[in-house]
């Protein structure tokens, strides 16, 4: 998997699954930018991603900087935690805004430049937009609808030469769930009924996620759109007692 001469886009590049990312694209010869509020150790494009003119301007700001781009990880998203009866509008909203209508204008505004260079949209989604945790009413639907939007790219733009897969991630040690962890009252009960819910009888590493990213980003994977690809420890397999 070489990224030679490719340009990548990776929102929500400073940390987790997009750090992961950003740094095996980088490792591998692309010429990574990074889009977020803060700086990386990438080429930064620093933005608030829920301002709906933003993908506009990021793309735009990318084409006069190098005049192409080859692949683009929708990485950036956020979860507040709500039951539909109790949810103030304005976190649905955000949620669907960072989630999902970021992702959709990246890729609507990138499409010009991806058509030229037949390059590809790897989108992160989520193993909860498969099934759901309780409270989390907006995140999921975000998700859900997410990976429909992937299939949907595939299918638009195949002939155009443009491919678009996500990645479905389970319970990953990112700096936000590794903080979660640590907010419990029982630490280590709390990681032990974590291990006991993964078939693999652990949790993920942001690297295994960039793996799968750039696997789907790459050549290698030149026959494969339209998919949604679980990554979860087998997770979602294991059914849970009695």
């Amino acid at each position: 998997m070489d990224f030679s001469n490719k340009i990548v886009l990776v929102s929500g590049g400073s940390s987790g699954i997009g750090a992961a990312t950003a740094k095996l694209m980088a490792e591998r010869n692309a010429r990574v930018f990074c889009v977020q509020r803060s700086s990386t150790c990438y080429e930064d494009i620093l933005a608030d991603l829920s301002d709906p003119l933003a993908p506009m301007k990021i793309i735009s700001e990318i084409e006069s900087r190098v005049g192409a781009l080859d692949i683009v990880v929708n990485n950036a998203g956020i979860m507040k935690e709500g039951r539909i009866d109790d949810m103030p509008l304005a976190d649905w909203n955000k949620q669907i805004a960072i989630n999902l209508t970021t992702p959709f204008l990246l890729i609507r505004n990138a499409l010009e430049m991806l058509r030229k260079t037949k390059g590809n949209i790897v989108n992160v989604g989520s193993i909860e937009g498969l099934g759901v945790n309780p409270g989390h009413a907006a995140y999921a639907a975000s998700k859900a609808a997410l990976h429909s939007l992937t299939r949907s790219v595939a299918v638009d733009h195949g002939a155009e030469g443009v491919r678009c897969n996500a990645v479905a991630p389970g319970w990953i040690d990112t700096p936000l769930n590794v903080n979660y962890i640590e907010s419990m009252p029982d630490v280590n009960k709390f990681k032990k009924e974590l291990k006991n819910i993964h078939p693999i009888a652990r949790t993920g590493n942001p690297k295994e996620v960039a793996n799968l990213i750039c696997w789907l980003a790459s050549s290698e994977a030149s026959f494969v759109t339209g998919q949604v690809w679980t990554i979860d420890g087998g997770r979602m397999s294991k059914l849970s007692l009695p």
